[in-house]
């Protein structure tokens, strides 16, 4: 899913058509990232959302279960009780990744080879070291991150949850589980859309500016009437077809982690509720033995 990451930073900092750097098509990006900067082009920035990944998941629905807790005590519906525990959820995971986030998209924009792009950590000390750790530095384009992930967990959560309890439960487990990808990935695709606003916002203040030594995009909503006036609001179709696949990609992932630990934990349980004497032969049949 990096890669797709990596074009679509690269699509978020062009400046419109008139860029002399833009790539033409989807297409167009994948063949000129492979030709300059080779295969490995593909896979700058890994390493920050590799690092943010564990304590992301874990502040994500940790969070959205507490948040979702509390509001159980105000008189809301269940729908907009779901979508404002994904919105806290998502203020407080884009808290935690934004650093993350800063140092990625740093390491995205840059064109260079693969093998002469610094590392994770050197170009980590260089933000801080040039520009501090406040909100022109290490924590640059916060608002725009906590609009990107409070939008987009809002509208995952909201929709997800809610549709997910209108449309019946399926009791053959292939279409119970077609049931539950179909239903996210329609909230995926929908939140994605909607939040591209803040995240284009985001790579924009967290990128190169256009100008060295000169900040033209700081703001969120400064940076979104900024493009807005020289660039207008149509969306690429390059932009959406990237923002989808991550979102297909994600679910798929997300769902097919899920099915295979009910699975496991299934298989637990009928383990613990036989015999200790009968565990060999539990093992032998789990894997073939």
């Amino acid at each position: 899913m990096h890669p797709l990451d990596v074009v679509k930073t690269r699509f978020q900092i062009q400046r419109g058509k008139t860029d002399p750097t833009s790539y033409k098509s989807l297409g167009d990006s994948f063949r000129t990232i492979f030709r300059t900067e080779g295969l490995f082009g593909f896979y700058k920035g890994i390493f920050p959302p590799i690092m943010a990944e564990t304590p992301k998941r874990a502040v994500k629905f940790f969070t959205f279960e507490q948040y979702k807790k509390l509001l159980g005590h105000a008189s809301l519906s269940p729908g907009v009780t779901f979508a404002v525990a994904g919105l806290g959820s998502g203020l407080t995971e884009a808290v935690v990744v934004n650093p993350f986030e800063v140092v990625k998209v740093s390491l995205q924009a840059k064109r260079n080879a693969f093998t002469e792009q610094p590392s994770t950590f050197v170009q980590a000390r260089q933000i801080i070291t040039t520009e501090g750790l406040g909100f022109r530095g290490l924590n640059k384009g916060l608002t725009a991150t906590l609009g990107r992930h409070g939008v987009f967990n809002m509208v995952y959560f909201g929709f997800y949850f809610n549709v997910k309890n209108i449309i019946p439960v399926n009791e053959e487990p292939t279409l119970e589980f077609l049931r539950k990808f179909g239903i996210g990935l329609v909230s995926g695709t929908i939140a994605s859309i909607i939040n591209i606003p803040f995240d284009v916002a985001k790579s924009r203040i967290q990128g190169p500016q256009p100008e060295p030594g000169e900040i033209k995009y700081r703001t969120c909503f400064k940076t979104m009437a900024t493009v807005y006036k020289e660039e207008g609001c149509q969306m690429s179709v390059e932009q959406q077809n990237t923002s989808q696949l991550k979102s297909l990609l994600a679910v798929s992932a997300y769902s097919y982690t899920l099915r295979m630990i009910a699975e496991v934990s299934g298989f637990i349980q009928r383990i613990g509720s036989q015999n200790h004497e009968t565990w060999p032969r539990w093992c032998s049949d789990a894997f073939g033995l």
